[in-house]
């Protein structure tokens, strides 16, 4: 399919020289650079593995849901 996009002059230049390095067109080029990226899926839809910690829960006192109070106590008012 043919299409007409906007690139910046140096990105093309270099997608350019890449093509004429590995002796293929300029339309390789971008086809193999936009595969490449979409293969890997987007940070949001990757796995998180948060750590986990021990111990007696929170002090006694201290409410999540006031975060001015919470910034306080963090702060050491």
């Amino acid at each position: 399919m043919r299409t007409t996009i906007d690139i910046d002059d140096q990105l093309l230049l270099y997608a350019k020289q890449k093509a004429a390095e590995q002796n293929c067109s300029l339309k390789n080029i971008v086809e193999d650079a936009l595969r490449e990226f979409f293969s890997h899926p987007p940070a949001s839809d990757r796995e998180i593995k948060l750590e986990t910690f021990s111990g007696d829960g929170l002090k006694p006192g201290i409410d999540l849901d006031n975060s001015r109070r919470l910034n306080d106590v963090m702060d050491g008012l």
